[in-house]
């Protein structure tokens, strides 16, 4: 609560978004607490890693200093405060946090404990839920992460031009030598980031991970290296072209397993009949539809990074033609 009140009251935005990857690493130590591990992990890799990456490419943009309040928004205030009271009195009617009688202990719990290893063969629950049991909800959520990525690049995309806007290269040259250190230690590690967010892809049935933190932390990797060597040394080795592509081929991928379960007489994203052992059949589809998240999760959160930066080299390249331009009429 102290730091959530604190990002209101600050405005400078660096510290508002320091303090939210704090405030997200909190939440993930939280989720640890009470044995959640794969919910805290998600949000140390998304509310405490990529968010803040996002939200400092967007700062580049805006400027570091919150623009002064106008108005008082006594009416906003009033109804934050109405609907928060309403939902604090409707949480009064639901049972204690862990209580052995409450409803979710009485069936869905025990049917996803008792029986998952039976019907799925996934020794992580949360992955059995997310992957079989509830996987038109997940493929929901991966279209409304498709959605949120084609939002930005709406909102965000430049207009073709024949010249391509390029950084100053001795400013450039300057930040390298500056930050030699960083960069020497960042390469060395950025492999073994990308390493590491594979295995979390392909290690999700046995452990905390999956598609969307390995999606996150696979593009974090990437990000990184794009801070430290620029967009246009990026873009050199991950087309974003190619990447906007991929970010709809995953969710294709995901909607095709479903698919192929509906051509084979099951229901949608039913994976029993995608092999002659329906516990074949589970992980084949639960392999499948995991790599068509990460897919998709990287490549927005890619597109994303890459579009803010983009326009704020745009802006950058218009403000030095504009002022070159009025130091010639000067002249």
């Amino acid at each position: 609560m102290v730091i959530a009140i604190a990002i209101v009251r600050t405005r400078n935005l660096l510290a508002v978004v320091m303090l939210s990857g704090i405030y997200g690493l909190l939440s993930a130590c939280f989720f640890v607490v009470v044995d959640a591990v794969d919910v805290a992990f998600t949000e140390a890799s998304v509310g405490a890693g990529i968010s803040g990456l996002l939200m400092l490419a967007a700062i580049t943009i805006t400027g570091r200093k919150e623009a002064p309040k106008r108005h008082k928004p006594f009416l906003a205030l009033f109804v934050v405060l109405v609907t928060g009271g309403m939902l604090v009195y409707g949480t009064m009617d639901m049972p204690y946090f862990g209580a052995a009688d409450a409803p979710v202990h009485q069936h869905v719990a025990p049917r996803y404990i008792n029986e998952s290893m039976q019907e799925v063969g996934v020794p992580n629950i949360v992955t059995a839920v997310l992957g079989s049991y509830r996987a038109f909800d997940t493929l929901g959520e991966v279209a409304v992460i498709f959605t949120a990525g084609i939002g930005v690049l709406s909102l965000l995309s430049l207009p073709r031009r024949r010249k391509k806007i390029s950084s100053d290269e001795a400013t450039e040259e300057q930040m390298h030598e500056r930050h030699m250190v960083v960069r020497i230690v960042s390469k060395a590690l950025i492999p073994f980031i990308l390493l590491f967010a594979l295995y979390v892809q392909f290690h999700g049935d046995f452990g905390p991970g999956g598609g969307f933190q390995a999606g996150v932390i696979f593009a974090a990797g990437i990000i990184l290296y794009t801070m430290l060597f620029g967009l246009d040394t990026a873009q050199k080795v991950f087309n974003p072209s190619i990447i906007q592509l991929l970010a709809a081929v995953g969710l294709l991928l995901y909607a095709s397993v479903g698919v192929v379960s509906m051509i084979n007489g099951a229901n949608f994203l039913d994976y029993n009949v995608l092999a002659d052992d329906p516990i074949d059949g589970q992980h084949i589809g639960i392999l499948i539809i995991e790599l068509g998240v990460g897919i998709t999760v990287a490549s927005v959160m890619l597109s994303i990074f890459f579009n803010f930066d983009a326009r704020r080299q745009a802006i950058q390249y218009s403000n030095k033609q504009k002022g070159e331009l009025d130091v010639s009429r000067t002249l």
